[in-house]
């Protein structure tokens, strides 16, 4: 038995919720997590719409790109679509559950899903964050520091980019005189003991810091653990905003808008004058990325590819880099496909289903 918890531990294995905004509220808005799944149904928002129909298909578990509760309410009382969606919910037992900006901000997310459908390689994050790594530093007798390093790994410690199991590692002299009531595995109480020991430091993604002390109190064979977490400013390669990548045959600007307006399915692209002949290097955001137009002039792309840009901000492209907006339903709408790739990865007892309720509130003449 699949349960909603199930699958939002999923989810937030592959998206944690540590890496959402600080404005934002992805995470379960109704619902009981203990509850048995029996249909999913993923869209880009939850409307009264989006749980009618999840009510007449049998899906007890929304989930949705955007949040249904974004900020906070003092009353639910019908008065409007939120408050409508959120009581048919509870009324029903329906479960939503969104992942936003989170799903934003890691490297296989909402922004990649764009750069692959306009056949983008070499593909990194375009703003990547800060203070979303720390170093641990441990000392372990020499004996067992494979078991205390693989033990790390297991749960995410090591991991830089492309590459796994990363550790720094060196040789020297642990002291310490047990006292008490202690029960040293190593020496006698009340005698002073020096023990050949390694010093390993590795780095790992803040949001797991509780898995990896857990596995280093674990496998280290000491009573008492020796250890200290430094938080890093490093950028995490692997976390943030936007993608940026490389066509492989570079496109004229005409050629290339053309071709973005067929493969996003959008009826309108918002464009300024671009600035190079050929178009070689795009940056890309999904939803709202305008706060990124610097980030992609200073990377050298060609041109940024986002929605929500306001009037005033089209000339903040000031001949460096030509903006195309091209919507922000249209932006996100592939979503829906990412989430159900992930979900079925891991699950095949139950259906998942995309909602055919369009939720974009634009229509275009």
């Amino acid at each position: 038995m699949v349960t909603i918890n199930d699958i939002t531990t999923y989810l937030e294995s592959i998206a944690p919720r540590q890496l959402q905004e600080s404005y934002d509220n992805s995470g379960l808005h109704t619902g009981d997590p203990s509850w048995p799944v029996t249909h999913v149904l993923l869209s880009l928002d939850c409307t009264e719409q989006v749980v009618n129909e999840a009510i007449q298909t049998g899906c007890n578990l929304i989930v949705s790109h955007h949040p249904i509760i974004f900020k906070g309410l003092k009353k639910i009382t019908g008065s409007n679509y939120i408050e409508r969606a959120i009581i048919k919910a509870i009324k029903h037992d329906i479960a939503i559950y969104s992942l936003h900006t989170n799903f934003d901000n890691i490297l296989q997310g909402v922004s990649q899903r764009i750069a692959l459908k306009l056949g983008l390689k070499n593909l990194r994050v375009l703003s990547p964050k800060k203070d979303t790594l720390t170093k641990l530093v441990t000392f372990v007798p020499n004996e067992n520091t494979q078991q205390v390093l693989d033990a790390l790994h297991n749960v995410g410690a090591g991991q830089i980019g492309n590459y796994k199991n990363c550790s720094f590692q060196s040789s020297g002299t642990g002291t310490f005189l047990a006292t008490g009531n202690s029960q040293p595995v190593i020496g006698q109480v009340d005698k002073l003991e020096r023990v050949n020991e390694t010093r390993l430091e590795l780095l790992f993604a803040s949001y797991l810091e509780d898995g990896i002390l857990s596995a280093l109190h674990k496998a280290h064979p000491y009573e008492e653990v020796a250890y200290y977490l430094t938080r890093l400013e490093n950028e995490n390669q692997e976390i943030g905003a936007g993608i940026v990548g490389e066509l492989e045959v570079p496109e004229e600007p005409i050629e290339f808008l053309k071709r973005l307006k067929i493969d996003m399915n959008t009826r309108c692209v918002r464009y300024t004058a671009p600035v190079e002949k050929m178009i070689k290097k795009v940056a890309v955001c999904g939803g709202s990325g305008s706060f990124l137009l610097p980030k992609a002039i200073a990377v050298g792309a060609d041109v940024f590819i986002t929605a929500d840009f306001k009037y005033h901000e089209f000339f903040d492209a000031d001949g460096k880099i030509m903006i195309a907006d091209i919507g922000h339903y249209e932006s996100e709408q592939f979503t829906k496909d990412l989430i159900k790739d992930v979900l079925s990865k891991k699950f095949t007892t139950f259906a998942i289903n995309f909602s055919k309720t369009i939720t974009n509130p634009i229509s275009y003449l």
